[in-house]
Parts: structure tokens; C-alpha cells; sequence
């Protein structure tokens, strides 16, 4: 073996030694031998190539997020490396166990203007857990194995109890083609690096409670979550019969004592009547949370399982591995929140509002079916509907950012090709990550897989903040609004997605009912220019449910 196809073969045996499944591989020049080492394993390892790199790092980020295994995404050097940091961001963020690879050229060509030549250690900065760097003019085939399994450990959150991204830069050296001439012949190197530990885990559990005395006033708030980790806590709250304030990205939405409509009720008086949370997760979807969360007469306790932890406006009192309530709720005090929210509810149903198409969505779901959530109004919308099936939920809440959706919500079906996956994003959304689509003849696609679009032609999210004001109209349409007129079944067909338009919204529970079968893009047209002042009357009928209840 040539220097460069011995690296790249160590690399690759090392990681499937290691227990890694799926690799995403972005096409380029240096990054070749890996990518022949990849087609010697082509039986032992699922491989997703992808034209662009941002979407390459987007579908492993959705892989990584169903399996909780290190997915690999390899890509070539320059601004290729680059197109992964939004990916490497949000799997920082939301602790996903991202690992990429990005071949390079030897350090002595750096700084002399050689063709895609940068400084690529150090590129994604803090945002990975570690950072390692290997080099073919090394011919250290024991410490190549051992770099490897070590930053697979410390994705896989096995040695420091927190997962997520890590970056391997390896230097490759001329020749890059197997000097064999044929990726086929032989075998992987073999590899005899020190085992360090268990490489891959679970889905995490939180294990031994610390007990907390279960006071009148009492809400448990769920946050972005894994699966496994949401489900407990929808039953940690059912237990103790108090209410649950879960977004819906935490998968405790399905629990007995979910409130649908909590961040509508945070703007009433239950609000004022609240002394204890329990915060579990990531919340960041919404302001009368993170108000909550800030409020210095309310006690706080932060539940992380893991090593790091969040701590809204840094006034957490208690932080804990877990947790248990002591004793049982108060039977009156969730009685009030169900009460508002079962007449909250029906009245967002009668309003000539836009939760039309999350309703439908949401009560599309099959038992343990994916769901992918886009940022903006969609997961906002998704947030005042009641979950009735334990749907796996899934959402990029690291840094909610709308970029990467499509991939996303393609790496979580390709995760799982037995259940259908449904995707829920706006059209900017979508728009933005249209190039997720393109998935080459001889790559695997998701078998059940459905796009549903709610498009009204631009960003409404931002009709409901501060930049909707009627003060602020003149320039709203061109500096937020964005409208773009793209047509929608056009860039469904250029993929070769099947595509549906759908402007009557109850036609949407029929289309809906069918399971989808390869690649679906639904689109549903819907009307931003109620988004401004729905805010304002769903808060009065929030301060009515509540009188009632009363």
C-alpha cells in the first residue's frame, strides 16, 4: 500500500472495528483514499454520497440523531471542510455525536498558495469535543487506530458523558489512487489499537434520583430531548400528577398531564401561581418560557444527566443528575392548567387562525413514526396542538436554525426504513435547503418519506415579533418577509420527489392518511397576513379559558 491508501485504510477499519454503520461521503480529489477504503466495506457500512457538503453534514446529523451512534461525514479539502460548520454548530449544541473527516494536504503546503490549500485544524474551533490530526508521511499504523477510537469515545460521550461532534484532519500525500489499480483487491488493514471502553451507547437514561419535594405550584418544563430521555420525563410527570410545560421537540408531549396550550396559559394569572420547575432539556422555543425560567421567585431546578448543563439567566438553585418528586401534586392545581387548556384549545380550533395544517400533521402520526420539525411557525404551530401518539420527534432546537432541514429529516428516515417519517417545515425552510433532494441513483432513499410544506410565500415567523409592527410596515415585506415566488412542484420534480399542492386545508387530512412511499413533498398553501395580531386575540382567549376554568 501507497502512504496515503494505508492512513485512509487504518482510518476506515478502525471505525468499523468500532461498531460505526453510516458514513456520508461528499465527492473530492483528496479524499479519495478514503473514499476507496469506504468501497472496500461497502458490505459492512451503509453509504450515503452527497454533492454538497452541507447536506452531507446535515444527513449524518439526522442519522446520528435517531441512532445515537458517530455518524461519519468525509469530505475533500478548502471550502469544502467549511460548508460542515453549521452542521458541526448544531450537533455541538444539541449533543450529537457528528464526526467528521476532512482529508488535507501535507502542513508544509500550507501558506504557499497551493490549489484548495487553508489551515483546516482548528477550523470548527469550540465547537467540537475534540479535534485530532493524522498524517499519511506517519507511518504510525497503531497511533492512526488509536486517534480514531479515542475521538469515537469521546463523540460517543463515553468518556466525558457529554456526546458530539469531533473532527479528524487527515494530511494525505500523492499518490491518492490504490496502488494496487483497483479499490477492490485486498483487505483493510488490520487494526490493534488499546481498547479504551465501550464505544457506542444508547439512548440515555437518567439514572439514580435525587428526590425533590413535589410543593404546591410545581410545573415540570421539558425541552428539546432524545426520545428515550422525553418519554421519562412525560412519565415523571404523569407520576406525580403535575402539569408538564413540553415543547414539542421533547417527545413528552404525549404524557397524561402534557398542556397543549402551557405557552398561551404563561400569559395568564396560572402563570403568577407557579413556585417550583423542574427544567429538563433544551427549552428555547418560546419568551414566556425563558421568562419562567428567569423569574427569581420561582425555585429552579436543572436536571442534566450528563456532564454539562444549562442554566437559564445563570440562577438555577439546584442542578441533578436526575430527579424524582417526592410526594403527589396538588389534584386542584393541575385541574386548573387541563381545565384552561381543554377551553383554550377549543377555541384556537374555531379561531380563523393557522394551526390548521399542524393539526393535520400532527394527527397524521402513527405510533413510534418520526417527525422532523423545521424552525419558524411550524414548530411554533406544533406547539399548540395536542400529541395523541408517542410519535419520535425530532428537531434541530441546538441552535434552531432553518438551514439543513430537508437533510435532516432525510438522515432520520434513512435511520429507520420500517416507519414513515413526516417532515413539517415553511417554504423559506425548505427553500433554503432544496439541494437536500438530491440523492444520487445508486444511494440509498428513504423508502416513507413526507415533506409538507406550508407555504405562505415568505418569513411570517417574523410577523409575529416586534419587526411586524404597523410602525415598522413599509420596509417588512422586503427586509423579512422575503417573499420569493418560487415554484415548489418544480424543485419537487427536478429530484424526482412526488409532489401534491393542496389549498383547501380539509383536503389535508385525506392526503395525509395515505402512508408515503419514497420521497412526498406536500405543499399547503396558506395566508401570512393574520400573523401579526393572531398573537394578541389568542392571548385574550387564553385569559378567557382560564376565567372559565375558574
Amino acid at each position: 500500500m501507497n502512504p496515503s491508501e494505508h492512513v485512509a485504510g487504518v482510518i476506515i477499519a478502525t471505525l468499523v472495528e468500532r461498531g460505526v454503520r453510516d458514513v456520508v461521503l461528499a465527492p473530492g480529489s483528496r479524499s479519495a483514499p478514503l473514499a476507496y477504503a469506504l468501497w472496500r466495506v461497502r458490505d459492512r457500512v451503509r453509504l450515503h454520497v452527497r454533492i454538497d457538503e452541507r447536506s452531507a453534514g446535515f444527513t449524518a446529523l439526522g442519522l446520528a440523531k435517531v441512532t445515537g451512534l458517530p455518524v461519519p461525514v468525509i469530505t475533500t479539502s478548502g471550502t469544502a471542510v467549511g460548508n460542515l460548520m453549521p452542521a458541526v454548530m448544531e450537533a455541538w449544541n444539541a449533543r450529537v455525536p457528528l464526526f467528521v473527516i476532512s482529508a488535507d494536504r501535507p502542513s508544509t503546503m500550507i501558506n504557499t498558495g497551493a490549489n484548495q490549500t487553508t489551515e483546516q485544524v482548528g477550523l470548527f474551533g469550540r465547537h467540537v469535543r475534540a479535534a485530532a490530526r493524522l498524517s499519511a508521511r506517519d507511518a504510525e499504523p497503531q497511533a492512526w487506530s488509536y486517534g480514531v477510537d479515542r475521538l469515537v469515545q469521546l463523540a460517543s460521550g463515553v468518556r466525558g458523558s457529554v456526546p458530539g461532534p469531533v473532527h479528524l484532519n487527515v494530511e494525505l500525500v500523492d499518490p491518492l489512487t490504490p496502488a494496487g489499480g483497483s479499490p477492490s483487491g485486498g483487505l483493510l488493514p488490520a487494526v490493534s489499537s488499546p481498547t479504551l471502553g465501550p464505544a457506542m451507547v444508547g439512548p440515555r437514561i437518567m439514572g439514580e434520583s435525587t428526590k425533590i419535594n413535589c410543593m404546591p405550584g410545581t410545573v415540570v418544563v421539558a425541552g428539546d430531548l432524545p426520545v428515550a430521555q422525553g418519554r421519562a420525563v412525560a412519565d415523571l410527570a404523569a407520576q406525580a400528577a403535575v402539569p408538564l410545560l413540553a415543547e414539542p421537540s421533547s417527545n413528552a408531549r404525549h404524557g397524561r398531564t402534557a398542556i397543549s396550550t402551557y405557552r398561551l396559559l404563561l400569559g395568564t394569572g396560572l402563570a403568577e401561581r407557579i413556585d417550583q420547575v423542574i427544567m429538563v432539556g433544551h427549552p428555547t422555543l418560546s419568551r414566556p418560557v425563558q421568562r419562567l425560567l428567569a423569574r427569581d421567585d420561582v425555585r429552579l431546578v436543572v436536571v442534566a444527566p450528563e456532564a454539562e448543563w444549562e442554566s437559564p439567566a445563570a440562577r438555577a438553585d439546584q442542578v441533578v443528575g436526575s430527579v424524582a418528586l417526592a410526594g403527589a401534586g396538588d389534584p386542584a392545581w393541575l385541574a386548573a392548567w387541563q381545565q384552561a387548556d381543554d377551553r383554550l384549545l377549543e377555541r384556537l380550533a374555531a379561531d380563523p387562525g393557522t394551526l390548521g395544517t399542524a393539526s393535520a400533521v400532527i394527527g397524521s402520526l402513527g405510533e413510534e413514526s418520526a417527525l422532523v420539525l423545521g424552525s419558524s411557525n411550524p414548530i411554533r404551530d406544533a406547539d399548540l396542538v395536542r400529541f395523541t401518539t408517542r410519535a419520535r420527534v425530532y428537531a434541530n432546537r441546538g441552535l434552531a436554525g432553518i438551514d439543513g432541514t430537508i437533510a435532516t429529516a432525510v438522515g432520520v428516515a434513512l435511520a429507520d426504513q420500517e416507519r414513515a417519517t413526516t417532515a413539517f417545515m415553511g417554504d423559506l425552510t425548505f427553500v433554503h435547503d432544496s439541494n437536500g433532494l438530491v440523492i444520487g441513483p445508486e444511494e440509498p432513499r428513504p423508502e416513507h418519506l413526507r415533506i409538507v410544506v406550508a407555504n405562505d410565500d415568505g418569513g411570517s415567523i417574523f410577523a409575529t415579533l416586534e419587526y411586524g409592527a404597523e410602525g415598522f410596515a413599509d420596509s417588512f415585506e422586503r427586509l423579512f418577509a422575503t417573499p420569493h415566488r418560487t415554484d415548489l412542484s418544480a424543485l419537487a420534480a427536478a429530484s424526482g420527489a412526488t409532489f401534491h399542492r393542496v389549498e383547501d386545508q380539509d383536503q389535508l387530512p385525506d392526503l395525509l392518511a395515505t402512508p408515503p412511499v419514497g420521497i412526498e413533498v406536500v405543499e399547503v398553501v396558506t395566508d401570512r397576513t393574520d400573523r401579526h395580531t393572531q398573537a394578541s386575540r389568542w392571548s385574550d382567549l387564553a385569559t378567557a379559558a382560564v376565567a372559565d376554568a375558574d
